[in-house]
């Protein structure tokens, strides 16, 4: 199996993050050097006409893309330990907070970037300044319904560290990054924050 990644971006640390959880070490990465444009070669858009990373490539050949769609296979793969639900009802509830972490995280924090920064430059074929904004206010208002879940929730669907753990680290990581959030204001996601980013796979 190959992984085909961009090592600095949170979609592809998502990923990385969760074989770390399952201790799966039989994986080669491949780097695609987005800031050059090479997601967007030919050769790649043959293997993900979405030309976006990170994207699985299996060893009959077939090609699979998006971190959660990547996720769940290994999950099916390898079920231990499991991180997306023990039964259905835990599946179900993990699922809703993968859901509402990326959409209302780690989709509004990318959005501001390529919307409202510089993002990556000459690459940027679109940007809409007051759509970037908006985005950083939607992702206020998820920290805000986040901090709120773990005031009584260890982790964030739950007691169990899953999936939604590991989508919401590298979103909150990511706007640290861009330096558009400070951890001071969510006491609650602070707590959480500290605890799983000393986990091993945090620095995967």
């Amino acid at each position: 199996m190959k992984l085909y990644e961009y090592n600095p971006f949170p979609n592809p640390r998502r990923v990385r993050m969760f074989l770390a959880e399952k201790g799966i070490k039989d994986v080669e990465f491949v780097q695609v050097d987005v800031p050059s444009g090479e997601h967007r070669s030919e050769e790649f858009v043959k293997k993900n006409p979405s030309a976006a990373v990170p994207l699985l490539e299996l060893d009959d050949g077939t090609n699979i893309s998006e971190s959660f769609a990547i996720s769940r296979y290994f999950e099916e793969a390898y079920p231990e330990p499991n991180l997306m639900g023990a039964s259905p009802k835990e599946s179900a509830v993990v699922d809703m907070w993968q859901r509402r972490v990326e959409q209302s995280l780690m989709g509004c924090f990318v959005t501001y970037f390529h919307q409202a920064t510089e993002g990556l430059g000459a690459l940027e074929l679109y940007q809409n300044k007051d759509w970037g904004e908006k985005n950083r206010e939607m992702a206020r208002s998820g920290l805000e319904q986040l901090n709120k879940q773990l005031a009584s929730n260890q982790y964030v669907a739950g007691d169990k560290y899953s999936i939604a753990d590991i989508t919401a680290l590298c979103a909150i990581d990511f706007a640290l990054f861009i330096k558009i959030e400070k951890l001071e204001d969510y006491p609650n996601i602070k707590r959480w924050y500290e605890e799983v980013s000393n986990r091993p796979s945090a620095s995967a």
